[in-house]
């Protein structure tokens, strides 16, 4: 007679409250029988088909009922499972594993998902926007200082271009910036040897435009080359591209820490700390804004409106499209980029015939 595996538990009479200690055990294939631990008896059995088995429910204990009425109860549900698989029956069987996958806690975690996604796709631009608008002077000022800041203690040093040249640039950069609709007194060109960095040109949110020797080295004497990328800088400022993109990142921050159950310093940290800026790059959409950008102001003022497109010819047949310099990273110069912003030009260049014909 084989008595193993076994289940332990308790067994309890047919109109007894008495409770005793007992082991659950199969004989055969046919039958299974309850034990006292201690002496050994056989205090019930049955065919397995006459069992009463409870289905199971989470951790609560199992229930075995006998013919005789008797009931064995059992904690262990995976004894029970592994013993009395055929008595289950397959339906019941169906029903744990049902419970086991937790349908309910799958639709929650559908709809948290499908919320963030809306919370990310609809709510996230618009709080973006009203940030934008609500944003007080003082916080790009104070965003843009630690940006420049922590550069120049851990990348730039002082320009080493003569006071002639930088004079010669900040002349024609005032000139496009007295056409944004800000006006120049918005705006401020500083100079710096690049470094690591290269060459590279970039804006920050309070107006304040840095560009490297090494980018006006790159250019050489094609001064509306270098206007053009000013140009293209004026134009992120004018549509606050850095505050949007720091507000955006912000409220993904935000949205991940409300899920997470952690909000506060992560978002305060993000918008306070003003090298956050530097882990940031524009959207395709904000680039090719600021490039049209650059062919209109550009025009306006009389120059190449197509200079920011030979910039970027430069810089591809300099470091190429997959190039490792950091200019390609906020610049990057792919061919259908150079084609669109020359096709703009040449529709600003007819656009403005037309209008001196008339």
């Amino acid at each position: 007679m084989a008595f193993e595996p076994a289940v332990t538990g308790t067994w309890h009479a047919a109109r007894s409250g008495r409770d005793i200690a007992a082991e659950l055990f199969v004989i055969d294939e046919d039958q299974a029988a309850v034990r006292d631990t201690q002496t050994g008896a056989i205090l019930a059995r049955g065919t397995r088909a006459s069992l009463v088995v409870s289905r199971r429910v989470g951790s609560v204990p199992r229930r075995i009922g006998f013919p005789d009425n008797s009931v064995f109860v059992s904690r262990d549900n995976d004894g029970v499972d592994r013993l009395l698989a055929d008595a289950i029956g397959h339906g019941s069987r169906w029903l744990v594993e049902v419970e086991r996958f937790r349908p309910r806690l799958v639709v929650l975690v559908a709809a948290v998902a499908l919320l963030a996604v809306g919370v990310y796709r609809f709510a996230v631009p618009l709080l973006v926007e009203a940030a934008v608008l609500a944003t007080p002077e003082i916080v790009p000022e104070l965003m843009s200082k630690g940006v420049l800041a922590s550069l120049d203690e851990t990348a730039f040093s002082q320009s080493t271009l003569s006071e002639q040249r930088r004079a010669g640039i900040t002349t024609g950069f005032f000139e496009l910036a007295a056409l944004a609709p800000r006006g120049a007194a918005r705006f401020d060109l500083q100079f710096r040897s690049g470094g690591s960095i290269g060459p590279n040109a970039f804006a920050l949110p309070d107006g304040t435009i840095v560009i490297t020797d090494e980018l006006v080295s790159l250019a050489g004497s094609d001064d509306d080359l270098i206007l053009g990328v000013l140009g293209h800088e004026i134009g992120h400022v004018e549509h606050d591209h850095s505050l949007r993109q720091l507000y955006r990142a912000a409220g993904v921050v935000g949205l991940i820490m409300v899920i997470g159950g952690d909000v506060g310093s992560g978002v305060q940290d993000l918008l306070v700390q003003g090298s956050a800026l530097l882990a940031l790059s524009y959207s395709r959409r904000q680039e090719r804004d600021a490039d049209r950008y650059s062919v209109e102001i550009m025009a306006r003022a009389g120059r190449d409106p197509a200079a920011i497109a030979r910039f970027f010819e430069l810089m591809r047949a300099r470091f190429g499209d997959a190039g490792d310099s950091a200019i390609l990273t906020t610049h990057p110069a792919t061919g259908e980029r150079i084609e669109e912003t020359r096709r703009y030009a040449a529709e600003i260049a007819q656009d403005g015939a037309a209008v001196l014909s008339d």
